[in-house]
C-alpha cells in the first residue's frame, strides 16, 4: 500500500497499532457513508452502529489523520465560543439547549473509553491558567456561567498558591480547574474508536480519497477505485476536505497549529512541573496547551498558522514559549515537532447543515474539536435516526463568508490574533 503516512508526530511513533486498513475497490452499499475517520466521523460511525445502521466509512488517509490525531490532546468542555457569546446570538431560551450540550462531548469521551476499552492514557483534570488580573475576573465569571448551567462539582478556582500546586511556573497568578476535564493521547483514542467501529460491523477503508459525491434519494460516493451507494452521507473531513463540497469552503479557513514533544524527563522532573498531572491551557488569544504524556514527557503546543502553511521550524517557534513557562527545561532535548490543521470559521462556532435531503455535515471546531466532534457525532446519528431538535439548534447558528473571501482571510485574520495578542500581552 502506498497509503499516506501520519504526521512524525511523537502520537504516531507511540500509536498502539500502525496496521493498514484495506483501500475501496469495489462497489458497494450501505446505509450511511461517512467521509472522514477522524473524531467526528467515528464518534458517528459508532453511535449509528449501535443504533442499528449499517456503516462505512472512507478515509483519505489513515485514521486519525488530521486534527483528531495531531492535537494536544486535552478534554476541554464548551465550545470556542462560550455558551454566554451563544446566547447574546440565539437568545436566552434556545442558549439552554447548548448549555446543556456543552458538558456532554467529555462525558462521551469517557464512556467509550470504558466501554470498548480503548487504551489511551486518559487522565483526569484540567486546568485553565490566568497571566493576568483580567484574565483570572474572566476565569471567575467562566466559573458562574459553567455553574449556572449545570456543571456543578467540577469546579475549583486556583489562587497564586493553588495554580502553583498544580502547574510550577511563575507565569500564571491563578487558574479555574476543571476536574471533569483531562487529557488523551489523541490518536490511540482515534484507533481504539476505529476498532469500536469494526467491532460493531461498521466498514472503514483507509487510503480511499473522496472525489465527488453524486447527490440524490440515493447518493453515490466515489473513489478513485470504487463507490458507496447509500441513504444518508456524512462529510466529516474539516480541514482536510481539500474544496470535495465547495459550498462548505467559503466561510472556513484551515489554520495550523504547532505541537513539540520532549524527551522523556523522568518521574521526578515530569511530576516537579505538574504534580497533579492535569493538562493546561492559558487563557490568551492564541494561547498556550501542554500536559504530561504517558510516558512522561512534556506535550506543549501553541501558536496559529493562518491559511495553514507548514513552518519551516517548528521547534523555534514553540520552544521558546516552553522555556519562557518553563525556564527549567532549557537542557532538555525536542524528539518530536509537528503541525496539524484545525477549521477556523468566522464566528469561531462550528457550522452544521444538511445538503439537499440526505447529506449531513459538520465542521470548523476552531481549535476546540476534541469534546464537540465526539457530541456532533452524537448529535448527527441522533438526526439520520429522526431526532434533529439538537442537531437544528446547531443548524441554525449565523454564519458569514471572511471579508475579502479567500484571498484576504488570512492577512484579516492575522491582523485581529495580532489586536487580541497586543491586548493579551498588556492585560486590556
Amino acid at each position: 500500500m502506498n497509503c499516506t503516512p501520519h504526521a512524525n508526530s511523537y502520537y504516531a511513533a507511540s500509536a498502539n497499532n500502525k496496521q493498514l486498513r484495506e483501500k475501496l475497490a469495489d462497489n458497494i452499499e450501505t446505509d450511511v457513508c461517512i467521509i472522514g475517520a477522524g473524531y467526528t466521523g467515528l464518534s458517528s460511525a459508532i453511535h449509528l452502529l449501535e443504533a442499528g445502521f449499517n456503516v462505512t466509512v472512507l478515509e483519505a488517509a489513515r485514521v486519525g489523520f488530521g486534527a483528531s490525531g495531531r492535537n494536544g490532546g486535552q478534554i476541554v468542555n464548551s465550545f470556542s465560543r462560550d455558551i454566554d457569546m451563544i446566547e447574546k446570538t440565539v437568545g436566552v431560551d434556545k442558549a439552554k439547549l447548548f448549555g446543556e450540550m456543552a458538558f456532554e462531548g467529555g462525558r462521551i469521551i469517557k464512556n467509550l473509553v470504558a466501554k470498548y476499552n480503548i487504551q489511551c492514557d486518559l487522565k483526569d483534570g484540567g486546568v485553565f491558567a490566568a497571566l493576568n488580573k483580567k484574565q483570572m475576573r474572566h476565569l471567575e465569571s467562566q466559573k458562574a456561567l459553567w455553574e449556572h448551567h449545570g456543571h456543578l462539582g467540577h469546579l475549583e478556582l486556583l489562587d497564586e498558591s493553588g495554580i502553583r500546586g498544580v502547574v510550577d511556573s511563575e507565569r500564571y497568578i491563578g487558574g479555574l480547574l476543571d476536574k471533569s476535564g483531562g487529557h488523551i493521547h489523541p490518536l490511540n483514542l482515534a484507533l481504539g474508536e476505529a476498532d469500536a467501529v469494526e467491532s460493531l460491523g461498521g466498514q472503514i477503508f483507509e487510503d480511499s480519497a473522496v472525489i465527488k459525491v453524486d447527490e440524490g434519494d440515493s447518493p453515490v460516493v466515489h473513489t478513485k477505485e470504487g463507490s458507496v451507494k447509500c441513504k444518508f452521507v456524512i462529510v466529516a473531513g474539516n480541514a482536510y476536505l481539500n474544496g470535495l463540497i465547495p459550498e462548505l469552503q467559503a466561510k472556513s479557513m484551515p489554520c495550523g497549529t504547532q505541537v513539540i514533544t520532549t524527551e522523556p524527563l523522568g518521574a521526578e522532573l515530569a511530576q516537579s512541573l505538574l504534580p497533579q498531572d492535569y493538562c493546561v491551557e492559558d487563557c490568551n488569544y492564541l494561547l498556550d496547551y501542554f500536559r504530561l504524556s504517558g510516558d512522561k514527557r512534556l506535550i506543549y503546543g501553541g501558536g496559529v498558522v493562518y491559511g495553514a502553511r507548514d513552518p519551516a521550524d517548528i521547534e523555534a517557534i514553540i520552544r521558546p514559549k516552553m522555556l519562557e513557562t518553563f525556564p527549567q527545561l532549557k537542557d532538555v532535548k525536542i524528539e518530536f515537532a509537528w503541525t496539524g490543521n484545525f477549521l477556523l470559521t468566522l464566528s469561531r462556532l462550528p457550522q452544521v447543515g444538511r445538503i439537499g435531503s440526505n447529506i449531513y455535515y459538520s465542521q470548523g471546531c476552531s481549535g476546540h474539536g476534541v469534546t464537540y466532534t465526539h457530541l456532533a457525532g452524537q448529535i448527527l446519528a441522533e438526526t439520520i435516526n429522526g431526532q434533529a431538535k439538537r442537531f437544528d439548534a446547531f443548524a441554525s447558528l449565523p454564519h458569514y463568508p471572511f471579508p475579502g473571501g479567500h484571498l484576504l482571510q488570512v492577512p484579516f485574520s492575522a491582523l485581529g490574533a495580532w489586536y487580541y495578542t497586543m491586548r493579551d500581552k498588556l492585560g486590556i
